[in-house]
């Protein structure tokens, strides 16, 4: 009997290997998988359909060894310019890694002009979706360029400053099939331009037309838009309530309107919206309404589906608060930073009757304590996010009843919450599935309650310790060891940072994001000691450490390949 093992590869399918390989999400997972050997790099190839680049040197032969891809993501590869283009389309058999393509992010690729755009499009048939969000070089002409993309769906050109009214015409014309359009700070489109989208898109669904000098003649145009979902117009200082009263009898599918920042907007053209579409499932009005109206209020009272409302820096009374906790039991997300009347009585009226609340923001809601904190973890206990920036009232007691009542809570902002202490953090550290805590400015924590929330919360995404003077090493080595997927890191001003706590977060191989602030104990040695490890950072901020040399930088230069940002002036 022959004891000759039969190799494993042998007897796994390409179907079995396929199978195997999507269910890898982390790209950790994906590359040492691919890294094993010569089949499994081969599957990945076949099977990969989203590319992000960092390195434009390293695109002719990405593109050559993906070319099933679906997904081409350029927008942290800076050097991208026409020469770029032409040299993979003659490099690269595009016909093959450019036939399936259809989402294309080109966001700040400053280099990139109408040739290389108008090669790149003629290639890419099939696009679908292209974002050239901050191109500051992008114009008419760019524009023409997209406007080839006949079967275009979805397009960012968010801070696109050269485009105007002309290039917004050419882009309609050639791409009617439009679905979601964002023109986010496009400050040369005026009515004009909005008036001729209305006409030729008529398949809009979503459509961004936030700070742009429009007027309430645009909201006319806009109103005619049959499929129009999603309206969002923040910052348009010239629209008025007269706008919004020429989309009470339009848009009939309008289900979210973001009129945050309108200044000219009141509660009463909000109402006439409303008494349109009593459908609405979001609004935000966030520093645009000072009080509201009592026609206000009674149409609240028909928005049975509402599931979001921002109401930011309002004055709010018992009415209100009666009213949404009444009428609006479908929803889950408030917003409540800065307005004027929040109380904890008040509170208490709106959890009791939306209790399926998951995202609350109370941010400088001063006047809150502990009780409404308690009556919010007890009655809403699906919540994912709450916001307590500058809530001084609250204490490690708000803390403990989160942890006994809201399991499934993702992120808390604590911002320059001083009542918080080691002891809150240990009741904290029981909502497991934190990925974002804030804790800038908590001046009463140390090392030891990082160390609870450090052998508790493994899924840390995000850890903000700004000025919080009580962290150091130890709580640094706890952190490096528990939290292996923190993302985000800001420990600027925590001054008992040294080297050895460097050494600590090298170990933290997802980091990406580091505020190192004034921290004047770490030097040349500490900060190689993270960058040769620490091989994903890409944002770093190293302002007013003075003791860092050149030994430091030069370590920098050489293993954090992937950089795009730091700020490291000593004075």
């Amino acid at each position: 009997m022959s004891t000759q093992s039969t190799p494993i590869l042998s007897v796994l399918t390409e179907d079995l290997l396929i199978r195997v390989n999507e269910k890898l999400v982390q790209d950790s997972d994906r590359k040492t998988w691919r890294l094993i050997c010569k089949e499994f790099h081969r599957v990945d190839s076949i099977t990969r359909k989203t590319l992000r680049v960092l390195h434009v040197e390293f695109l002719p032969t990405l593109l050559k060894n993906y070319t099933n891809l679906l997904t081409l993501d350029l927008s942290v590869c800076p050097c991208i310019e026409d020469g770029t283009i032409t040299l993979l389309l003659h490099r690269v058999d595009h016909s093959m890694w450019a036939r399936n393509l259809k989402f294309l992010n080109l966001r700040r690729a400053n280099g990139l002009k109408f040739a290389g755009l108008e090669m790149l499009v003629g290639a890419c048939k099939g696009l679908e979706s292209v974002d050239v969000s901050y191109c500051r070089g992008f114009g008419d002409r760019e524009a023409a360029a997209i406007s080839g993309c006949g079967g275009l769906k979805e397009l960012s050109m968010d801070k696109c400053l050269g485009v105007s009214d002309v290039g917004l015409a050419k882009i309609v014309v050639g791409c009617g099939r439009l679905v979601r359009l964002s023109l986010k700070w496009c400050m040369e489109i005026s009515d004009l331009g909005v008036e001729l989208l209305c006409k030729k898109c008529l398949e809009l669904k979503f459509l961004d037309v936030s700070y742009l000098k429009v007027t309430s003649d645009s909201l006319r145009s806009i109103a005619a838009l049959p499929k129009l979902e999603d309206l969002a117009m923040v910052g348009c200082p010239l629209v008025n309530d007269v706008g919004l009263q020429f989309l009470e009898n339009g848009c009939p599918l309008l289900q979210k309107i973001d009129v945050s920042r309108c200044d000219c907007v009141s509660s009463y053209g909000l109402s006439a919206l409303i008494r349109g579409h009593n459908g609405l499932l979001q609004i935000d009005a966030g520093y645009t309404i000072s009080e509201f109206s009592a026609n206000f209020v009674e149409c609240m009272q028909e928005l049975k589906n509402l599931n979001a409302i921002i109401i930011d820096g309002a004055r709010v009374s018992d009415t209100v608060f009666q009213t949404i906790s009444n009428n609006c039991r479908s929803l889950i997300e408030i917003g409540l930073s800065k307005c004027t009347g929040v109380t904890n009585m008040r509170i208490m009226q709106l959890v009791s009757g939306c209790v399926n609340l998951k995202t609350i923001n109370l941010t400088c809601c001063r006047s809150i304590t502990d009780a409404a904190i308690s009556a919010i973890a007890d009655s809403c206990r699906n919540l994912l996010c709450l916001k307590l920036e500058s809530c001084n009232m609250i204490t490690e007691k708000s803390l403990e009843q989160l942890g006994s009542h809201c399991a499934l809570l993702e992120e808390l902002d604590l911002t320059d919450c001083f009542g918080i202490n080691d002891r809150g953090l240990e009741r904290l550290s029981r909502c497991s599935r934190l990925l974002c805590l804030k804790l800038g400015l908590c001046t009463n924590i140390s090392d030891t309650g990082l160390f609870y929330i450090a052998s508790n919360c493994s899924q840390l995404h995000e850890l903000d310790l700004y000025r919080c003077m009580g962290i150091g090493d130890d709580g640094l080595a706890a952190l490096s060891s528990g939290c292996k997927k923190l993302r985000k890191l800001n420990l600027s001003y925590c001054i008992e940072v040294t080297d050895k706590g460097m050494e600590s977060l090298g170990y933290l191989e997802e980091l990406s994001d580091l505020e190192l602030r004034a921290l004047d104990k770490i030097t040349g040695v500490g900060l190689t000691a993270l960058v040769t490890r620490c091989k994903r950072l890409t944002y770093l901020d190293l302002k007013h450490c003075k003791k860092v040399d050149d030994t430091g930088f030069w370590a920098l230069a050489y293993y954090s390949r992937n950089l795009r940002q730091t700020w490291h002036y000593a004075w």
